[in-house]
């Protein structure tokens, strides 16, 4: 009973920690004059993503089986916050995606993706390769704030728009930003602790942990985030919340873990040849995806919400050596996995073929 406590009071400071450190960030950004798309896709991502980070490296730090909390937090996050988060935002307000996303972020994010798991081949994310990932996200910040800087994403407006007691918001953003950290240390800590308990005793390895309970616990200030900006209609912040994060996770979260570790983050055979293969996926699809009517329609929303109880359902199964789970995978394999394909493939092939007609008829004339 203490530890259950300690878990879900480790993720109630994770979350109000979040939302203060978020809050705070967001209106240094408006003091600042940055535009909302790059508040999106840095501030309120990288803001969100701050429980993963502060559970990853304290992770990190413990032992190998922390390790694998740090990793498994990570690529579940990804799963979750691409499959649950965005599937749900779309259930509840069909989403408009930012053709800077699907030109830029998207691809970016499967880039980054795809070069975590090169440099898991080894099965081991060294020093040095937490050196090079913590390096992508200071040239990713710096290249989003300079595109954001020359689209002029309404930058000038907000400028206008800046209060006059400028420095005194400023003092209570700094110290809104301070006591959000304080809070996600301290719950990153019990979190930790109470998750390596939860796993040894129901007998659960750590990584399984890692990818469902604390990647869902850690994701939920972006659930929280993008389905009220989808309520609101703020598409760049729902949409880029969730695609920055992504970025930030790989890049900063899994790079500073790397470096905390004594001996890097170890990769198990299991990560590398499901997990990260499903996150690279994931990534992948959103292209598709959002290039379709530049939108993700409600019924995108359902199929993505779907897949991610599957892929929960998979792992549970696979971890009690279900007998049904040679039946779940044939299913997997030979038939959703097919309908899903054709579902987004042939409406892509659609809009593609109707962007070559119209640029035909353009040239003839």
């Amino acid at each position: 009973m203490v530890t259950g406590l300690l878990f879900i009071l480790g993720l109630a400071l994770l979350i109000g920690g979040a939302e203060l450190l978020v809050r705070g960030a967001s209106r240094l950004a408006v003091l600042a004059g940055v535009s909302p798309l790059i508040i999106g896709l840095t501030i309120v991502a990288f803001g969100t993503s701050s429980p993963e980070l502060a559970v990853s490296v304290r992770s990190a730090l413990l032992t190998s089986a922390g390790a694998d909390i740090a990793l498994g937090n990570v690529v579940g996050s990804n799963i979750f916050n691409v499959l649950f988060i965005l599937g749900l935002s779309a259930l509840v307000k069909p989403l408009s995606v930012s053709r800077q996303l699907i030109r830029v972020d998207v691809p970016i994010m499967m880039g980054v993706s795809l070069l975590l798991f090169f440099i898991a081949l080894d099965g081991r994310i060294g020093h040095i390769d937490g050196f090079v990932l913590f390096l992508g996200i200071l040239v990713y910040t710096l290249f989003t704030i300079r595109q954001g800087s020359k689209a002029d994403n309404g930058a000038a407006g907000m400028q206008k728009n800046r209060p006059e007691n400028g420095w005194r918001d400023a003092g209570w953003s700094v110290m809104l930003v301070v006591i959000g950290l304080v809070m996600l240390v301290l719950g990153s800590h019990w979190l930790v602790k109470t998750a390596i308990v939860m796993a040894e005793r129901l007998g659960i390895s750590e990584l399984v942990i890692g990818l469902t309970v604390v990647a869902a616990g850690t994701s939920l200030p972006e659930a929280a985030t993008s389905v009220m900006a989808s309520i609101k209609g703020e598409r760049d912040i729902a949409v880029g919340n969730i695609v920055g994060s992504n970025i930030f996770n790989i890049l900063a979260v899994l790079g500073l873990s790397a470096l905390a570790g004594t001996h890097g983050v170890r990769v198990p055979l299991p990560a590398m040849w499901f997990d990260l293969p499903i996150m690279i996926a994931t990534a992948a699809v959103c292209l598709p995806v959002f290039i379709t009517g530049f939108q993700i329609t409600r019924m995108e929303g359902l199929l993505f919400m779907g897949y991610y109880f599957l892929y929960t359902l998979y792992l549970v199964m696979a971890t009690a050596h279900h007998k049904s789970l040679p039946f779940l995978t044939h299913i997997i394999v030979f038939f959703i996995l097919p309908l899903t394909g054709i579902m987004i493939l042939v409406p892509l092939y659609i809009q593609m073929r109707k962007g070559f007609v119209k640029g035909l008829h353009r040239r003839l004339r």
